[in-house]
């Protein structure tokens, strides 16, 4: 019996463990990654300020697997048919796989936005968005304030909108960053008061926040809106949304509370579109991954019984159902988070941002990461900052 994991994102890794930990020593596991590393994305974000904080929030896949194989590669295509992935380096035959490839940047074809925007997906954008920042902020000595243009306001963008504005007063330049979103509200999938705790938070920042404003097109030099208007730029980072893997052909396919694409194929993460136990959609977002990795390793491991000969009910599996305990993201050195109805913001929302992290790597594996001198360095002082 052999069972694939393709991706290693937060799904693919937590999957692989409790997968190690439930499935008989007679099946194989592997696990497919185009890095032999584990990215901690919901901090990559702090790479803009910290690139100090690269090598703790990368995570050495097997340093903290015991018995999967890893394999660094390029997931081509998927023929669940035949059950067969194409590799760059081969093809893989499977019994069992699991889809959790996570999802690319959308540019919704909107017009030199994918040329002219810096994505921040890994860690080389988010160098990369450091170092446009800083020949951004030297230039503005000049006498001339440097543009900085974020598109989205999801959390993705919230958070990198806050270390440029934070990097502009360390580094004493200036530059304004403007925050776009087309609907109505930042992060506008999130309840009222938490939207009105992060607007205010990037507000005091000194962002300006410009909401109902769509992306029509970008150029060398502006980013130009639906409703005409042209925003001037001397950077731009693009948030503005998530699309399927290229194995997925682009797409992110629907699947229900068992996480079943097919028998013998799951599929979760923000590779895909969740609907839960009580046919509610559930939001792309490293929580929900790390439990759905929970319910598809109960529904992987039935399946595997089942064929080894162990009594299972394969037609009643495991579903899935979301209920998230609440949410976190940074602003800078500020923090914003709810928790059930209550939002919290201050030393209280950046003491549990930094725990859920420092959390998140002990629940991996990762306790040497958890306690890299830098990472606690920096953690520390943004507990000193008010």
């Amino acid at each position: 019996m052999h069972v694939v994991v393709l991706g290693a994102g937060y799904a693919g890794l937590t999957l692989t463990r409790l997968l190690e930990e439930k499935l008989p020593a007679t099946a194989d596991i592997t696990i497919v990654n185009e890095s032999p590393d584990h990215l901690v994305q919901h901090e990559l974000h702090r790479v803009v300020r910290r690139p100090e904080l690269a090598s703790a929030i990368t995570v050495s896949l097997p340093q903290v697997l015991e018995r999967a194989t890893v394999r660094v590669a390029r997931v081509a295509e998927i023929d669940r048919e035949e059950r067969v992935v194409d590799l760059s380096s081969g093809r893989l035959e499977y019994d069992v796989a699991a889809i959790c490839l996570g999802a690319q940047t959308a540019y919704y074809d909107l017009e030199g936005v994918r040329e002219h925007a810096t994505p921040l997906k890994r860690l080389r954008h988010a160098l990369r968005i450091r170092s446009r920042a800083l020949e951004v902020l030297r230039g503005s000595a000049s006498g001339d304030a440097g543009r900085i243009v974020v598109g989205g306001a999801g959390l993705s963008g919230v958070q990198v909108a806050g270390e440029l504005a934070t990097l502009a007063d360390e580094e004493r330049g200036t530059a304004t960053v403007t925050i776009l979103e087309q609907l109505d509200s930042v992060a506008p999938t999130f309840p009222q008061n938490f939207q009105r705790a992060v607007r205010s938070a990037l507000e005091e920042q000194g962002i300006e926040v410009r909401t109902q404003s769509a992306v029509s097109r970008a150029d060398e030099t502006h980013v130009h809106l639906e409703s005409g208007e042209a925003i001037p730029y001397d950077q731009f980072v693009w948030t503005g949304g998530i699309g399927g893997p290229d194995a997925l052909a682009g797409e992110r396919p629907l699947v229900e509370s068992d996480l079943r694409l097919d028998e013998r194929t799951f599929a979760l993460g923000d590779a895909v579109r969740v609907t839960d136990a009580d046919e509610e959609p559930v939001p792309a977002s490293a929580q929900a991954a790390v439990r759905e990795a929970r319910t598809v390793a109960e529904n992987v491991s039935r399946l595997v019984s089942d064929e080894t000969g162990v009594e299972t009910d394969p037609d009643a599996p495991e579903r899935f159902a979301f209920d998230s305990p609440g949410w976190t993201v940074s602003v800078g050195d500020d923090a914003v988070a709810q928790i059930g109805p209550a939002v919290l913001t201050g030393r209280p929302a950046k003491a549990l941002k930094a725990t859920v992290g420092l959390g998140y790597l002990s629940a991996v594996g990762a306790v040497g990461n958890a306690t890299d001198r830098a990472y606690r360095e920096f953690l520390e002082g943004r507990f000193d900052r008010e």
